[in-house]
């Protein structure tokens, strides 16, 4: 074992690979947020996604709420970037408002909701509710990391 450990320790550390995904806090003029449950694990998050290679940020948040929600919307603004140092997955999330569609669900998302920022909290975990939360307070862009669970302090 010392040896095992002894080596690798002179090994080089490889680059870590992350992925890059999008998320759409979008905002309805009554307050309202934007929601799905998800269908492969039921839970409660924005609409978003992996960021396709070519893709712009603003592009693959209007595609991503599109394809989830049937929803349409307008780009506003950056308002987190959230990294799951678990997974390794950077989550840049953008306030957006609502421009048309129709509300549906779609094979990534067995319900779609317009919640209360009371109702975002109550049904989502806070590693989800607060990239929701965060988009309404005006301070951002946010930073934060998490392990998936629970938001990692900072310092």
């Amino acid at each position: 074992m010392l040896l095992y450990m002894s080596n690798s320790a002179r090994e080089p550390q490889s680059t870590p690979l992350h992925s890059v995904s999008v998320a759409g806090a979008v905002v309805r003029e009554d307050g309202r947020l934007l929601a799905i449950r998800r269908a492969d694990n039921g839970t409660w998050e924005l609409p978003g996604g992996v960021l396709e290679l070519t893709e712009a940020p603003e592009a693959g948040v209007a595609r991503e709420v599109w394809e989830e929600t049937g929803i349409r919307v307008e780009v506003d603004e950056l308002t987190g970037v959230y990294k799951n140092t678990t997974r390794g997955i950077v989550a840049l999330v953008f306030r957006c408002k609502p421009s048309g569609g129709t509300e549906r669900t779609s094979s990534e998302s067995m319900a779609v909701d317009w919640l209360t920022p009371d109702e975002v909290a109550e049904r989502m975990t806070e590693v989800y509710a607060v990239r929701l939360l965060d988009a309404l307070d005006g301070n951002g862009p946010h930073v934060r990391s998490h392990d998936g669970k629970r938001l990692v302090p900072v310092g």
